[in-house]
């Protein structure tokens, strides 16, 4: 018993020492000499690589957020140089995350006064909070509206789909407010978000683009339907027309516009 005890306490120390960023499980073999007065403790684990050096893409990123979190500073000198819109402009703006930023409206749109005012990574709080300097100051007379697959894939916290649905129609509540038309437009299909996998978000943006496309027509809004005409059978991105499975290439950008260019005809009339 006396010896049974000594070993447990040996074995204690060992796992002591094993380093913090030692996984579990830990394995701990002991042997004793014959004559008992020499004891062999073999500690066996599987230690995590330390973590990598932030990027400095990173390191600024936490810099912006905890400084300026809607990012208004983000178009705060574009905002300020632009024109006030001609009287019969059509000026359309377009809010939302990086598929929005990452559009190169005047190849889709040539000719066209639209202005992006996206911001990548971004979710619907921060855009409501940008909502009043990136929209309504630029007296557009519609606001197409993207946003959700951000929040669903939680790059500010974890949301609700009631949450998010009630960021999206504070939005809608602030452009009726100021006299702007509002397009908005479904969440993308995604099976996985490369930065987040294994949330199994498909099912969560259906259902938020149902509630969408019901609170468009319950409050004289436009719903437009990119979901139903990008989805493969996963009800995901398929690869020609994202590469990455949420942001879309060329291809997939040419199926939006196409959506689009009705909407916005509508909106103006």
């Amino acid at each position: 018993m006396k010896f049974i005890a000594t070993l447990s306490t040996f074995a204690i120390f060992a796992i002591l020492a094993i380093p913090s960023s030692a996984q579990a499980p830990t394995t701990v073999q002991t042997t004793a000499s014959p004559d008992g007065k020499n004891i062999n403790i073999q500690v066996q684990c599987e230690c995590s690589k330390p973590a990598p050096p932030k990027s400095d893409w990173e390191i600024e990123r936490e810099r912006q957020l905890k400084n300026d979190w809607p990012w208004l500073g983000k178009f705060a000198e574009a905002n300020s140089v632009l024109p006030a819109p001609a009287a019969n402009e059509g000026r359309v703006v377009f809010m939302g995350d990086s598929i929005t930023e990452g559009w190169k409206l005047p190849d889709s749109f040539p000719g066209k006064p639209y202005i992006n005012r996206g911001i990548s990574g971004q979710t619907a709080p921060q855009m409501v909070l940008r909502f009043r300097q990136d929209v309504i100051a630029l007296k557009p007379k519609v606001v197409i509206i993207l946003a959700g697959t951000n929040d669903i894939a939680g790059n500010t916290g974890p949301e609700t789909p009631e949450q998010i649905e009630g960021y999206l129609a504070d939005m809608s509540n602030l452009a009726h407010a100021n006299g702007i038309r509002v397009i908005f437009t479904s969440i993308l299909p995604v099976f996985d978000y490369p930065w987040t996998p294994g949330i199994a978000p498909a099912n969560k943006i259906i259902a938020i683009n149902a509630w969408l496309k019901k609170y468009a027509a319950d409050h004289n809004d436009i719903y437009v339907d990119y979901h139903s005409a990008m989805k493969d059978g996963r009800d995901g991105l398929p690869k020609n027309l994202a590469d990455d499975g949420v942001h879309p290439n060329p291809a997939g950008y040419a199926i939006m516009a196409k959506l689009l260019v009705p909407a916005i005809e509508q909106a103006l009339k």
